[in-house]
């Protein structure tokens, strides 16, 4: 199978997805962005990530049934693949052996005291 590339908006909606496991439709992926990032994120934009992830195979939905609260309306509720586990485990690697491997090191002392604060 063809590796998901992901990018970083992309990453983030996923570890959503994931962390907020059988909650995850647009609303509460949004909301949780805004809250737990400060990142002030249209509906609309987690809408089409959400499109991209699932055209990726990294998620996967289904309706979930009609609520009061949405006037009968359903929600489209998401879920993370087996793919979409194994792209984030890939990211999250990546991540760790830029930040741990000779690499860092290059970076100017100036700019790691900026992190360590």
């Amino acid at each position: 199978m063809k590796r998901a590339f992901l990018g970083e908006l992309e990453e983030v909606v996923l570890l959503t997805v994931a962390a907020l496991q059988e909650s995850a439709y647009c609303a509460s992926i949004t909301q949780t962005i805004d809250q737990q990032l400060g990142r002030n994120i249209s509906f609309p934009t987690v809408h089409t990530t959400l499109q991209r992830l699932e055209e990726k195979g990294v998620v996967s939905s289904l309706m979930g049934g009609a609520t009061a609260e949405r006037e009968g309306r359903q929600k489209r509720l998401f879920t993370v693949t087996a793919a979409g586990q194994r792209a984030l485990m890939e990211c999250r690697l990546v991540r760790t052996q830029l930040w741990d491997g000779p690499a860092i090191r290059q970076i100017p002392t100036s700019i790691i005291q900026l992190w360590e604060a």
